[in-house]
């Protein structure tokens, strides 16, 4: 497991074992993913997301609390798979990370509070991701992923594909002025109660 370049981001690698039958893998362990985060990650909810080559889901985050959690998993194809600090007050807001997404092997991990996004690299990107709240559209937000205060280093010579939901989306200074961004103190705050939890 490695962490991102901000606090609440990880990419894990899990283990696959072949043999003249095929090959068997694990995507997902709690337990060793509670051992880096110090919480269980409760699955509510799990979404599979086939796009074809350019095309961008995100950057999207939800209301915290509670927010909402994933574990991302690319199963077939590659995206840049990208994770944005919006945590107003924390000390790398307004940064973001990205890791290729080639191998089913390899999952990133954000936490409830940071935004998230990817771009398929081939046609056919077939994207798993496991989330720890169900979809409630009242309380999730988007920013536009060509945001210029983002800076999002997305691949050249990739005709971008954006929902009409994702193109008309503000920017990070906007959502910031009308307060829908969370803070890094009522995320700090959340996970807290969560780690509590787990150990009580």
């Amino acid at each position: 497991m490695r962490s991102l370049g901000m606090e609440g981001a990880w990419l894990l690698e899990t283990s696959a074992f072949g043999d003249e039958r095929g090959e068997f893998q694990e995507l997902f362990r709690g337990r060793s993913l509670a051992s880096v985060c110090g919480y269980e990650f409760g699955v509510a909810q799990v979404n599979r997301s086939v796009s074809r080559r350019g095309v961008v889901r995100g950057v999207h985050f939800a209301q915290v609390p509670p927010g909402q959690a994933k574990y991302v998993t690319c199963l077939s194809g590659a995206v840049l798979d990208v994770v944005v600090d919006i945590r107003v007050g924390s000390p790398t807001y307004g940064a973001w990370d990205a890791v290729r997404l080639d191998d089913p092997r390899m999952s990133m991990f954000v936490e409830a509070g940071l935004g998230h996004a990817f771009m398929a690299l081939t046609d056919d990107a077939t994207v798993v991701y496991l989330t720890s709240q169900g979809y409630a559209p009242e309380r999730e937000h988007a920013i536009h992923p060509f945001d210029p205060d983002l800076g999002i280093a997305w691949p050249d010579g990739i005709d971008p594909v954006l929902s009409e939901k994702d193109d008309m989306a503000p920017g990070l200074k906007e959502l910031a002025r009308h307060g829908l961004l969370p803070t890094f103190e009522e995320c700090a705050r959340f996970h807290r109660a969560l780690r509590e939890r787990s150990v009580a």
